[in-house]
């Protein structure tokens, strides 16, 4: 083969592995959403309580934030391809027997355990795989990426709700899940099996096989580590309250039918998160070759302008108005969402990502668990208002720690365009 025959086919791989690897995503979140749009269908037909759903949504959170860290670990020690493949898998093949739960115990088994388990091993290897193969055009490959979530939420509720109420519960988690077995089989023949890169940021290579104290040390000695794990834990906090408390909201004030909130909720969000997430990924590559903090000023800027429009959507009376404020903080978290990744594998070594994407996650995932709890607390003080806009001053917060990273530590974190 010749070089420019090899060139064009790299190119041509690495594009078609985004679109791969963004239906796998659509799928993961996918069937993530569709246990939360039956809730009610799952409850009558096996008299279970809320007690019991928040059980299972409990042990399935659990599972998700111990086993992510893990997954990242094995990202950057075993084939990333065969991770990606056999996470798919694993989690399709919950949702689908998911389906023929007659009890909790079962639920318990294939939602939390099969389904969280399983999904918890994909996002560090796959995001590693991208992030290698686009190394120049990396924010706008995490970026189409990072929209399958958006579309994988307001598509998956809509569908299932659709399934479950002419189908029965049980339908949604048959098609999902036999659609994720087959996406899995194509990914096996079609994902190649990419090498680790070579040690970058004055890494010499010792060895084949990285000890686990040295990738531990190798990102935990990076000051903007912290900062930006810090930031999106703000992020996750905001948005574990804002999807748990914004339909029950508009519910309340805008005495709008479940039904009706619960769309309005998360389509004017994540419609407009959408476009932002695909903005900020080509305007922040289109900038880093001259200006290496480019991403992190996007991540700074999608939290901080976002603000306002968080705290407006308490704050108004005016139901247009409260959708307008769910757009612009759509856009400006898709501002963010954009780099979250980009910006952080800016400052590690890429043979460590999948372990940092790893405990990236984990710990927001972790810290993010406590926002409904803390704002039904804030609700029965304050108001339902004071809880939505509370929201906001996480935002700020997230927003001072990546200005305090790109102030003080990243210049000297900075890895470059290495893999």
């Amino acid at each position: 083969m010749t070089t420019g025959a090899k060139d064009n086919s790299i190119f041509q791989y690495k594009w078609m592995l985004v679109g791969l690897l963004w239906f796998a995503y659509f799928l993961n979140q996918g069937d993530r959403q569709i246990f939360n749009t039956v809730i009610p269908l799952i409850k009558e037909d096996l008299g279970l309580t809320d007690y019991d759903i928040g059980d299972i949504v409990m042990v399935f959170t659990a599972v998700y934030g111990v086993l992510v860290p893990v997954s990242g670990f094995l990202g950057d020690l075993v084939s990333r391809k065969w991770i990606v493949v056999w996470s798919l898998l694993i989690f399709s093949a919950g949702t689908l027997c998911t389906g023929f739960a007659g009890g909790m115990a079962l639920l318990i088994l294939f939602r939390s355990v099969a389904t969280g388990g399983g999904e918890a091993f994909y996002f560090p290897a796959a995001t590693s795989l991208l992030s290698q193969l686009h190394s120049h055009t990396r924010a706008t490959a995490l970026s189409i990426h990072q929209t399958s979530l958006y579309v994988g939420i307001i598509a998956s509720g809509f569908i299932s709700g659709y399934i479950g109420e002419h189908y029965g519960w049980r339908a949604a988690f048959y098609v999902f899940g036999s659609i994720g077995v087959l996406w899995a089989a194509l990914c096996m023949f079609a994902m190649r099996n990419t090498p680790m890169p070579a040690p970058a940021c004055g890494e010499p290579e010792k060895s084949e096989k990285v000890k686990f104290s040295k990738m531990f040390s190798a990102i935990l000695k990076k000051q903007t580590f912290y900062c930006l794990a810090l930031a999106f834990a703000c992020q996750c906090f905001v948005n574990v309250g804002y999807n748990t408390w914004m339909p029950s909201y508009l519910h309340e004030k805008y005495e709008m039918s479940l039904s009706m909130a619960g769309l309005n909720s998360m389509l004017w969000h994540f419609a407009f998160a959408f476009f932002g997430v695909m903005i900020g990924g080509k305007l922040s590559d289109a900038f880093s070759e001259k200006f290496r903090q480019s991403r992190m000023w996007a991540e700074f800027l999608g939290l901080f302008l976002a603000v306002p429009f968080i705290f407006l959507c308490g704050y108004t009376d005016s139901f247009w108005v409260c959708c307008a404020a769910m757009a612009g903080f759509g856009f400006f978290r898709g501002v963010y969402d954009s780099n979250l990744f980009a910006a952080l594998f800016d400052v590690v070594e890429p043979r460590y990502r999948a372990t940092a994407s790893g405990l990236y996650l984990s710990f927001a995932f972790v810290m993010g668990s406590v926002a409904p709890k803390l704002m039904a607390y804030i609700k029965e003080i304050a108001g339902f208002s004071a809880g939505i806009m509370s929201l906001s001053a996480a935002f700020l917060l997230g927003s001072a720690f990546v200005a305090a990273a790109m102030l003080f530590f990243f210049n000297k974190n900075y890895c470059g365009e290495n893999g």
